[in-house]
């Protein structure tokens, strides 16, 4: 059981320093969750970008760059390009988006002959600490998928557990959710839910343990699974939850921030490597966990 992101950086420190290549690294909230992740020690960023506003940043915060390697590159696509050969070249470990937008670096990523392909899907996936939960709680897609076809919620599922495995846990219990915990065929949610669990039910999708569809209330609450008489290895325990979309997936998660209270660490997963993307909204813990979580998977 993974009960405090804590894990995530005992875990990084284990693999030693991890070198992490920043697209665009002219970026204030960014140098600054780089710099608490190398002064925890399992961090070695590689700074791609425009080196003397790369240096400003740096300087405001009190960031000592004398150990660390600038690549001057003032565009934020052929930073990202850089990025990506690094870690094609076998010379950085993770990537982290900088001051460049999703569409450039994701051309990059995806790009069919110098990218980081890997599967059919890219997908973010998130981990929650909140003290109204036993455990760490995994969400996904809140940032990258707007509205999955059926094909790419198994994607999203596989994704999402191999973050899991690489974290030590063997079979994730994973809730695929909508707004009620029966199948409607008037509600597409609901339908893939049950195709969902069916098909790890069949070893179709291995390594976890699927129930849906499950409404939020009993997916986190066993007591409130107990009281519609649903019967379930899942509810009330559940270590994964699976969104139908975008606009669910992107509100659970800014509640949990905002109105939860809760610490998150999130990476997008379905690359060669893990790809880490901080908010400005993210509080400081977070930014740092995110780092933590791509060191410890990658």
């Amino acid at each position: 059981m993974l009960k405090s992101l804590s894990i995530l950086l005992e875990l990084a420190k284990q693999k030693g320093k991890c070198r992490v290549a920043v697209a665009a690294a002219a970026d204030k909230h960014v140098l600054d969750a780089l710099m608490m992740a190398k002064n925890e020690g399992f961090a070695e960023p590689i700074l791609i970008g425009e080196k003397e506003a790369i240096k400003k940043i740096a300087q405001e915060l009190s960031f000592d760059l004398s150990t660390i390697e600038i690549i001057d590159i003032a565009d934020p696509f052929l930073a990202s390009v850089e990025a990506v050969s690094l870690i094609r070249n076998k010379k950085a470990d993770i990537l982290m988006k900088g001051l460049v937008g999703t569409g450039p670096m994701l051309k990059a990523v995806l790009d069919k002959e110098n990218g980081l392909r890997k599967g059919a899907v890219l997908s973010h996936v998130a981990l929650f600490e909140t003290q109204f939960y036993h455990k760490l709680l995994g969400v996904t897609d809140a940032a990258m998928n707007v509205a999955p076809e059926f094909d790419d919620k198994v994607s999203l599922v596989k994704n999402a557990i191999e973050v899991f495995h690489k974290l030590g846990m063997k079979e994730p219990k994973v809730a695929v959710i909508g707004a009620v915990e029966t199948v409607n065929p008037k509600m597409e949610a609901t339908v893939h839910a049950a195709m969902l669990t069916q098909m790890n039910r069949r070893k179709q999708i291995k390594g976890c343990i699927i129930d849906g569809p499950l409404a939020l209330d009993n997916a986190v609450s066993a007591e409130s699974a107990q009281h519609k008489g649903i019967v379930s290895d899942v509810a009330g325990d559940v270590d994964l939850i699976i969104t139908p979309d975008i606009n669910s997936g992107n509100v659970l998660y800014k509640a949990m921030n905002f109105l939860g209270g809760a610490t998150t660490a999130a990476v997008i997963m379905g690359a060669r490597v893990p790809i880490v993307l901080t908010s400005r909204a993210d509080s400081e813990r977070s930014k740092l966990m995110s780092i933590a979580l791509a060191a410890a998977i990658s």
